[in-house]
């Protein structure tokens, strides 16, 4: 209860928000529009838009395409999601608008390498809150919860169509950058998102495997499952133990295992996250 009570505050997720949004925002005026890179998404197509017309500005374009989305957000997911994603939209246009400043990386494959990784670390920690970043990431959501849509499948879709119609109108060295720093972006906020979150199944085959149990139970404090299997070859009746357990414990699970039974059958799988239970809560937005 206190984990959740943690997660769900106001003040938590307010922070989250405030600090991706405006690290966000540095990465994308002192990096991007220098460059005149073309981010993923709706602040792309934003991009976009002003690079090819000049009418405008970014930030307002970006405001302007933000609003039907947040009709949606209105309409579709929750109060909440879209006081929050609204709270994330407007901190980060202020920012961008405000923020007068070129970090000066001159070459153009360090400048998208390095404002992929500082926005995908400012989008990762706002995805960590009850919000989003607005834009196309409402829809993605909305996408996700009622029709199952996988919300990296809609942004490939979404981004795809972007980057061919910028091919029409932009040199095809820019456009080639711009994808490796929407690759960097993408990259870098999945492991935002895993972070504390992420955990390794492990697969314990073994003619000792309730001793391991015990063991395991007694020393590391954690539990798992046991499965019924049968060998292919023997056909004789075994039991698999599978448990849950973070990078930290693993080398330690590893040599409990090993100790044991040194021809014991040692399986590790990554997960992105683990919810329930002693684990990490389910986030209802």
């Amino acid at each position: 209860m206190i984990q959740k009570d943690f997660t769900y505050s106001i003040c938590w997720n307010l922070l989250q928000i405030i600090c991706g949004s405006v690290l966000s925002a540095i990465a994308l005026k002192g990096i991007a529009l220098p460059h005149r890179f073309i981010p993923g998404g709706l602040f792309g197509a934003s991009s976009l838009i002003f690079y090819t017309t000049d009418l405008f500005n970014i930030a307002g374009w970006y405001l302007l395409f933000n609003l039907p989305m947040f009709v949606i957000a209105w309409r579709g997911i929750s109060r909440r999601f879209l006081w929050y994603s609204l709270t994330a939209m407007l901190v980060f246009t202020l920012a961008y608008s405000v923020v007068d400043l070129d970090l000066h990386i001159k070459n153009q494959l360090y400048a998208a390498v390095a404002c992929g990784l500082l926005s995908g670390l400012g989008v990762g920690i706002v995805l960590r809150s009850l919000g989003s970043n607005g834009g196309l990431d409402v829809v993605a959501v909305w996408l996700f919860q009622k029709y199952n849509i996988g919300i990296g499948k809609f942004y490939f879709l979404f981004n795809t169509l972007l980057y061919l119609t910028s091919l029409i109108y932009l040199d095809i060295d820019l456009v080639i950058a711009s994808i490796i720093m929407m690759f960097c972006t993408s990259a870098v906020m999945e492991q935002t998102l895993s972070l504390f979150n992420q955990r390794k199944v492990v697969f314990i085959l073994s003619d000792h495997v309730e001793e391991i149990a015990e063991e395991v139970k007694a020393k590391l404090k954690i539990g798992g499952t046991m499965l019924s299997g049968n060998g292919v070859y023997s056909k004789v009746a075994k039991s698999v133990l599978m448990t849950v357990i973070n990078n930290i414990q693993l080398k330690r699970l590893e040599e409990v295992v090993f100790t044991i039974d040194e021809n014991a059958l040692f399986i590790v799988e990554n997960t992105f996250s683990v919810l329930g239970k002693s684990f990490s809560k389910r986030k209802i937005y």
